[in-house]
């Protein structure tokens, strides 16, 4: 075990911390960077402490439950969970190399679905960016009814203001720990991601970051305020309350994340747009809204008009992202034609011709796969390389195709695959119930995570920028590749 010593405390907003030395790192963790939320209400600024906060303890998660997975460890990839019983959350962890001076700064966002998650992941720790040279922080924010539910009389997106809130620390504090508050990286995964691609559009985050790494994200898991608040009446009839801020303060936690379970299965609540789309796929009724300060137009419609086209870009997706979801639950080898046509048309109006596009009825291929297939594509794979066509400036595409071995050799290139990599952290989710199942390629790992590494440093990568020549690397094989479109193209929205 490597030994900790305690390193001299640094001032920063709020107050002087210390952290520890271990391994040739420094580590702060559980940094408040804003006061514990109140209910609906924006951050705010943390009030100054006493004496020399102690950043040993992560502290405590947003509330969330975390539930059992198939076949799979998911504890590693989305934290523990909290009940809500302490609501000093709003921290974040910091990992720095020793004596670092001017360090490049990566933000990480975790994933979750807008609903679960936690900056304590053990396979996004941020250790092994410090070693390499980069700052690494990574945040929580408020999920769910508290982060993304736009009840009226309350400032919507709050968990984007959130992090919004966590990257100005980062610009006003991050010199204090040696990093360069004009050279920062934000990234995420999932939900994280989505955040991030939509941020790269908000006016509100002019100036938070310069360059942006989106994995199995992009801006189109957004929806109208007007359709999101069908969610907000659905919930407050559920919960037996108004409709109402002071209706929702009412409500313990437990008793909201009770809500979100009961509304969270397939015939729930119709969230379809006027044009029949319901752009999550039923994976999560929580997102993002647009048509506020935050997000005031859609964020493909901001890119196509110029916004963020000053940051840069590395944007990309797994080559079987559904395949979490479907695999360890069986549901890609038992879901019947006509159950996987009735689940895809709650949130694709052309159904039908989708899954057939995808192999629907093909001699030897399982209906249950076809529905996989479509919605890889539909949900992540095709949104991916639309945002990175509207994106007025430079932007790379990859593909991650490594295929994991687990789940007797079906999990394949699933979603979340690529993060044990990009953290160099596949101790975290090797074994029996890992992600990455046994002996996953430790070599395969230094090499993706030093791509991240230079992209943040300096914005380069070996291969050439996504245009008009459609051009995507893949991660494993290490090679570019010219990509055709996908089917997906003729059943989503421009």
């Amino acid at each position: 075990m490597d030994d900790i010593k305690s390193v001299d405390e640094i001032q920063i907003t709020g107050g002087k911390v210390r952290g520890r030395l271990r391994g040739g790192i420094v580590e702060y963790l559980g940094v408040p960077y804003a006061a514990p939320p109140e209910r609906f209400e924006l951050p705010n600024a943390r009030e100054p402490w006493s004496g020399v906060l102690d950043a040993a303890d992560r502290g405590p998660a947003a509330p969330h439950r975390v539930r059992e997975f198939p076949q799979i460890d998911v504890e590693p990839l989305i934290g523990k969970g909290s009940d809500g019983s302490d609501g000093d959350y709003l921290r974040l962890n910091v990992w720095a190399p020793e004596d670092a001076k001017d360090a490049p700064v990566m933000v990480w966002v975790h994933g979750g679905g807008f609903v679960v998650g936690s900056k304590d992941a053990t396979i996004s720790d941020g250790a092994s960016f410090a070693k390499s040279g980069v700052i690494c922080v990574a945040m929580n924010y408020r999920l769910g009814v508290d982060g993304f539910l736009p009840v009226p009389g309350a400032p919507t997106n709050l968990g984007l203001r959130d992090i919004l809130f966590a990257l100005q620390w980062v610009q006003d504090n991050i010199a204090a720990f040696g990093g360069d508050p004009a050279n920062v990286t934000a990234f995420g995964e999932s939900a994280g991601a989505m955040a991030i691609a939509d941020l790269v559009t908000s006016p509100l985050a002019e100036g938070l970051f310069g360059r942006a790494i989106i994995q199995s994200g992009h801006g189109g898991m957004v929806r109208d305020i007007k359709v999101a608040q069908r969610l907000v009446k659905k919930l407050a009839k559920k919960l037996g309350i108004n409709p109402d801020t002071a209706g929702f303060r009412s409500v313990s936690d437990n008793a909201l994340m009770d809500a979100i379970e009961a509304v969270s299965k397939p015939n729930a609540i119709d969230l379809r747009d006027e044009e029949g789309f319901e752009p999550v796929y039923g994976i999560s009724r929580f997102i993002p809204v647009y048509g506020d300060d935050v997000l005031p137009k859609k964020p493909i419609d901001a890119l196509r008009a110029g916004a963020g086209s000053r940051i840069d870009v590395l944007i990309g997706t797994n080559a079987e992202e559904m395949n979490l979801y479907f695999v360890p639950t069986g549901v890609r080898n038992k879901l019947p034609g006509l159950l996987a046509w009735w689940l895809l048309s709650r949130s694709q109006p052309k159904a039908r011709k989708a899954l057939k596009a995808y192999g629907l009825g093909q001699r030897g291929l399982k209906p249950g796969e076809a529905f996989t297939r479509a919605t890889t594509d539909l949900v992540f794979r095709w949104p991916a390389r639309q945002y990175a066509t509207a994106h007025g400036g430079r932007s790379w595409l990859y593909e991650m195709e490594w295929r994991s071995p687990a789940c007797d050799g079906e999990l394949g290139a699933c979603h979340g695959v690529e993060l044990p990599f990009v953290f160099d952290t596949l101790d975290t989710v090797t074994g029996p119930k890992g992600l990455a199942g046994s002996n996953p390629p430790s070599d395969l790992a230094r090499r993706i995570h030093g791509l991240w590494v230079e992209f943040a440093k300096d914005g380069t990568l070996p291969w050439g920028r996504w245009n008009d020549d459609r051009l995507a690397y893949q991660l494993a094989a290490g090679k570019t590749v010219v990509e055709p479109p996908m089917p997906a193209a003729l059943f989503l929205p421009d």
